[in-house]
């Protein structure tokens, strides 16, 4: 996702960031391959470790793919063959990386800034609740194929990062 938004984006900069060491080495040739390198930061990091983003700093811009498929939930073969468990699953709702990364994002935001987030196609209600619990506004914007797909966060006004 960051590789094509630098794409579009030539004025901008990223960082990527991901757990697998075998992602990141993929993510890094497209990036080579793009002409994108010289823009796009890759850094191994787990949203579920302590102290994963203290380096990061803050961003106008926060897009995330979360594993959202709840364990045991039927997959098409090709998908649970290729992709690895630990990018899909997510518990047994789908939702326990939600509940592990979108407290972190008010961190990893400026003040103005915006978070997109992947969900599944019945996740919006649940994931929004996450969401608002943490004091942001979501909006949901739906796939080509009219499901909800993803959500759009931003901080409430004086829900910023307090002081402490």
């Amino acid at each position: 996702m960051l590789l094509t938004l630098l794409a579009e984006r030539p004025d901008a900069r990223g960082v990527g960031v991901d757990s697998s060491p075998a992602a990141l080495k993929v993510a890094r040739a497209n990036a080579e391959a793009l002409g994108l390198a010289d823009r796009a930061k890759m850094q191994q990091a787990d949203w579920s470790q302590p102290g994963w983003a203290d380096s990061l700093g803050r961003f106008d811009l926060v897009i995330a793919n979360p594993p959202y498929v709840e364990e045991g939930a039927d997959l098409a073969p090709d998908v649970r063959e290729y992709e690895p468990s630990q990018a899909l699953f997510s518990g047994p709702e789908g939702l326990d990386d939600y509940r592990i990364l979108v407290p972190q994002l008010p961190h990893l935001l400026t003040e103005s800034g915006v978070a997109v987030l992947e969900i599944g196609h019945s996740q919006a209600s649940p994931v929004s609740k996450i969401a608002e619990e943490q004091g942001f506004n979501t909006q949901v914007r739906k796939d080509l194929g009219g499901r909800d797909r993803a959500l759009v966060l931003r901080l409430r006004l004086g829900k910023g990062e307090s002081s402490s």
